[in-house]
C-alpha cells in the first residue's frame, strides 16, 4: 500500500514530468521550423503563414529573438482570453462544450472538496481505529472514513454530506443542462446553412417488383410530403471502387512531385526503377510512368462506377431524401412513414463530412445480429482484461504481498524503489494496458454498422465509459483489496470478509491517487507537448513529403478523440463523488486535473484541433447520464460500506438518495434532452422565414444537389458519368411510371416508360 512518502515520491516524478512537458512545449512552439505542429488550425484556415518563407537561413528554423524566451508562459492567459461566442465560431460548439466538461468538473468538486476538508477529514482523523486494528494501512487511510470504529455517531457527519454533496452535484447538473440546451438551439438557429438541415436518411425501403429503388423513393415522397419533398439520392454499396480511387489519389501525388521535380530541372526528366520500393530494375521514365497508371485507374475507376450504377445488389434499400424547407425535413425525420413501423425508418441525416459509407452498404436486416456479436466480443474482452489489473494491483500493494510471501521481502525493501513501484509505477502500468483499447472498441462500433462518425464515436464512448467503471474501478477495488489484505483473507473467517472488503475499499483512494497524477497530470501535460506528432511530422517532412498537398496532411491533427477523451472525464467524476465522502484526500488531484485541462485543451482546440464533424453537443446527454450513474454509484457504495460498520440506521436514510437522484435525472431527461433529439417545429418555421427573407432566390436544389454523393462518384475527373451524378432535372407535369397498381400512388415516377395524366388516374381509381 502506498504510503504518504510513496505518495510525495510519485507526486514529485509527476510534477516535475509535467513541468518538463511544458517547459520543452513553451520553447519548441516558438521555433519557427515547428510552427505546423504547434499551430496547424490557423494553416488550414489559411490564416498563417509560414515563417520558414522569409527571413535568414538560421532564423528560418530557430527562434533568434531572445525577448520571446521570457514570455514561455504567456499561452496560457492568451489561451483563456479568446471569449465563448469567437471559440464557438472558431472550434464549433461541440468543443467549446466539451470545455464546459472540464468547468462542470470544477464547479461541482470545488464547493465539495471545501466542505470535505473542513467537516469531514477532522472527524475521520481525530479516531484511531486502524491503529488498533490488524489491517494494512498507511498514514493517508486514517483521513478516510475507515478510520471510524463501528457504530460510531460519527457516521451521521457523513450521512449529511452524502445529501450535500448530492444536492449540490444535482443543481449544477441541472443548471449545466440548461445553458447546453440553449447554446445547441442558439447555434442551430443562427448558423450557416447546411445540407443535413433539409436531408433525411430514409431505410428499410421495401422491394417492390414494378419499380427500382429510386422510383420507389420518389413516389412514396411525392405522396407523402408533396409540398415539401425536393429531391433523393439512393445509397450505393460503392465499397470496391473506393479502393481503386484512393490509389489514384496517392499516384496523382507522386505524379506532382515528379512535375514539379522536372519544372525546377527541366533539363533531366525524373525516373524511377520498377523493382522493389523502386531500389532496384529497370529505370523508367517516372512522369510518363504515373500518367499511364493514372489513365489505367481512371478507366478502371468508370468501370466499376458504371458496374454499381447498372447493377440492382449495388443499390441499397435507403435514400438521402431533401426537402424545399427546414420544416418539412424536421416533419419528416421526427414522424412515423408508414403503417408498418419497420418500414420505411426516417432519421436526420448525418452532416456530410459526419457520413461513414462503408456501412451504409450494411442492410439493416444484419444490424442486430452485428451487434449482438458485438456485445459477446465486448462481454469476453471485458472479463479477460481483469488479467492486467489483477497485475497492476499486486504492484500496487507491496505490504500486503509481503505478509503472505516473505521471501521476497529482501529484493523490493529499498526505499526509493519501492516509493517508485508503489507510488507510479501502478498508475503508468494501467494507462499502458489501456493504450489499445480505444481502437478496439471502435472497430467493434464500425462492426455494428452504425453510419456516422460521431455515432461511432458515441457508441465507443459509452463501452470504454463501461469497462473502465467494470475494470479499473471495480476490479482495481476488488483485486486491489484481496492483494492489501491478502493476510486477513487467508486467516480470517469467511463472514468477516465483507467488514474487511468495506473498510479495504476507502483504503484504495491512494492507487487512484497514482492514477489521477499520471494520466490526469503527466497526461495532460504529455498532451500539449504533442511528442509523437512532432516526430512523425518531421520524419514525414524529411522523407515523404512530395508536394504541399503532402506537407498539410502531415500537419493535420485530425479531431479529438471524443471516444476516448470523455469517458476518461468521466472516471473522474466517478472517482471524485464515490470518494468524496469515504476519501476526500483524492478531491485535490481531481481539481488540479479538471484546471489543468481545461486550459490545455483550450489551448488545443484553438491552434491544434480541426473539427472532423459538427453535432451541436448532441453527446451532452451521454455526459449528464454517467454522471448521475457516477452519483448513483456513490450512494450505493456507502449504503454497502455503512452497512459493515454497523451504521444501520444510516443506511436506511441513504436509500432515499438514489431515489430522488433518479427522480432528477427523469426530469432532467422530459425537460432538457428534447432538445438534443428532437428539432422543434417552431424553430424550423422561424428558421425557414429569416432564410426565404434572406434569399428569396435561392436554389436550395443546386446546394444540395451533391452533397450526399457517395464519395466515389464525387471525383469528375472521367469524362462519363453516371447517373449518380447527373444534375436533377425539374420534374415535368406529367410524370411517369412503371407500376402496375396505381391506386397507391397519385403522382406517376418522372422515371417512367409511359406516361400517366392525374385525370386519367382519378377515373382508373372510381373504377370498381
Amino acid at each position: 500500500m502506498a504510503t504518504l512518502s510513496d505518495i510525495g515520491v510519485a507526486a514529485a516524478i509527476n510534477i516535475l514530468t509535467a513541468f518538463a512537458f511544458f517547459l520543452a512545449f513553451a520553447i519548441l512552439r516558438i521555433q519557427p521550423v515547428n510552427d505546423r505542429v504547434y499551430f496547424p488550425k490557423w494553416y488550414l484556415k489559411g490564416l498563417r503563414s509560414s515563417p520558414l518563407a522569409s527571413g535568414a537561413f538560421v532564423s528560418k528554423f530557430v527562434n533568434l529573438d531572445f525577448t520571446s524566451y521570457a514570455r514561455l508562459l504567456n499561452w496560457m492567459p492568451a489561451a483563456l482570453k479568446m471569449p465563448e461566442p469567437e471559440l464557438i465560431d472558431h472550434a464549433g460548439l461541440d468543443y467549446a462544450v466539451h470545455l464546459r466538461i472540464y468547468l462542470l468538473g470544477l464547479k461541482i468538486f470545488v464547493p465539495i472538496a471545501f466542505l470535505a476538508f473542513t467537516i469531514m477529514v477532522p472527524v475521520n482523523w481525530t479516531n484511531n481505529t486502524l491503529e488498533h486494528s490488524r489491517l494494512t494501512y498507511s498514514d493517508i487511510d486514517k483521513l478516510s472514513i475507515s478510520n471510524i470504529p463501528a457504530g460510531s455517531k460519527r457516521f451521521w457527519t457523513h450521512l449529511v454530506m452524502a445529501y450535500a454533496f448530492t444536492f449540490w452535484t444535482c443543481y449544477v447538473l441541472k443548471r449545466e443542462y440548461e445553458i447546453v440546451a440553449a447554446m445547441r438551439l442558439n447555434f442551430l438557429a443562427l448558423e450557416q446553412r447546411r445540407p443535413d438541415q433539409f436531408t433525411v436518411l430514409v431505410r428499410n425501403v421495401p422491394p417492390d417488383p414494378d419499380e427500382s429503388v429510386s422510383e420507389l423513393v420518389e413516389h412514396f415522397f411525392l405522396v407523402n410530403h408533396p409540398d415539401h419533398y425536393l429531391s433523393h439520392q439512393v445509397v450505393y454499396n460503392a465499397n470496391k471502387p473506393w479502393e481503386l480511387v484512393n490509389e489514384k489519389k496517392k499516384i496523382q501525388n507522386w505524379l506532382n512531385f515528379y512535375q514539379n521535380k522536372y519544372e525546377r530541372n527541366p533539363s533531366r526528366r525524373p525516373s524511377l526503377k520498377t523493382g522493389f520500393l523502386g531500389l532496384w530494375g529497370h529505370s523508367i521514365d517516372a512522369i510518363d510512368f504515373c500518367t499511364s497508371k493514372i489513365e489505367r485507374l481512371s478507366r478502371d475507376i468508370s468501370a466499376e462506377r458504371e458496374e454499381v450504377s447498372n447493377d440492382p445488389k449495388s443499390i441499397m434499400p435507403a435514400a438521402f431524401v431533401s426537402f424545399k424547407t427546414l420544416w418539412g425535413a424536421a416533419v419528416c425525420a421526427q414522424t412515423q412513414q408508414s403503417r408498418n413501423p419497420t418500414i420505411w425508418l426516417t432519421e436526420w441525416a448525418p452532416e456530410p463530412r459526419d457520413v461513414y459509407w462503408e456501412n451504409l452498404a450494411i442492410p439493416c436486416v444484419f444490424l442486430t445480429i452485428r451487434r449482438l456479436i458485438a456485445a459477446v466480443a465486448f462481454f469476453f474482452l471485458t472479463f479477460f482484461f481483469m488479467i492486467p489489473i489483477t497485475f497492476v494491483q499486486s504492484l500496487a500493494n507491496i505490504e500486503g504481498i509481503e505478509k503472505a510471501l516473505p521471501f521476497l521481502k529482501a529484493i523490493i525493501e529499498v526505499k526509493f524503489i519501492k516509493s517508485f513501484i508503489q507510488g507510479f509505477l501502478p498508475g503508468i502500468a494501467l494507462k499502458i494496458f489501456l493504450l489499445f483499447l480505444p481502437t478496439i472498441l471502435m472497430m467493434m462500433s464500425k462492426f455494428e454498422g452504425f453510419i456516422s462518425i460521431s455515432a461511432l464515436e458515441r457508441r465507443s464512448a459509452s463501452r470504454y465509459y463501461f469497462f473502465l467503471f467494470i475494470n479499473v474501478f471495480l476490479g482495481s477495488i476488488i483485486t486491489g483489496t484481496a492483494f492489501q489484505q491478502l493476510n486477513n483473507f487467508i486467516h480470517q473467517s469467511t463472514d468477516q470478509l465483507p467488514k474487511t472488503i468495506g473498510v479495504s475499499i476507502p483504503m484504495k483512494g491512494t492507487f487512484f491517487i497514482t492514477y489521477v497524477m499520471v494520466d490526469g497530470w503527466a497526461g495532460v501535460a504529455g498532451e500539449i507537448l504533442r511528442l509523437k506528432p512532432l516526430i512523425i511530422y518531421h520524419l514525414q517532412n524529411f522523407f515523404l513529403v512530395k508536394t504541399e498537398k503532402d506537407r498539410e496532411e502531415a500537419m493535420d491533427p485530425g479531431a479529438i478523440g471524443f471516444n476516448t477523451g470523455e469517458p476518461q472525464i468521466q472516471l473522474y467524476f466517478l472517482l471524485g463523488l464515490v470518494y468524496a465522502v469515504v476519501t476526500p484526500i483524492l478531491l485535490p488531484f481531481i481539481i488540479v486535473f479538471f484546471g489543468l485541462a481545461y486550459i490545455v485543451y483550450r489551448h488545443q482546440f484553438i491552434n491544434v484541433y480541426n473539427q472532423e464533424y459538427e453535432s451541436a453537443a448532441a453527446f451532452w446527454p451521454d455526459v449528464h447520464l454517467r454522471i448521475i450513474v457516477a452519483l448513483i454509484v456513490s450512494q450505493l457504495l456507502l449504503m454497502g460500506l455503512l452497512s459493515t460498520k454497523d451504521a444501520a440506521q444510516s443506511t436506511l436514510l441513504l436509500i432515499t438518495l438514489p431515489v430522488l437522484t433518479l427522480w432528477f435525472h427523469r426530469f432532467c431527461k422530459g425537460r432538457y434532452e428534447p432538445a438534443f433529439v428532437r428539432y422543434p417545429l417552431q424553430e424550423a418555421m422561424m428558421k425557414d422565414t429569416l432564410e426565404r427573407a434572406r434569399e428569396p432566390n435561392l436554389n436550395l436544389k443546386g446546394f444540395l444537389q451533391n452533397a450526399y454523393i457517395h464519395p466515389v462518384f464525387q471525383t469528375t475527373d472521367d469524362v462519363d458519368v453516371d447517373t449518380a451524378m447527373e444534375e436533377w432535372e425539374e420534374e415535368p407535369a406529367l410524370i411517369a411510371t412503371k407500376r402496375t397498381s396505381r391506386r397507391a400512388t397519385p403522382l406517376p415516377s418522372k422515371q417512367s416508360v409511359s406516361l400517366f395524366s392525374l385525370p386519367e388516374f382519378e377515373e382508373e381509381c372510381l373504377k370498381p
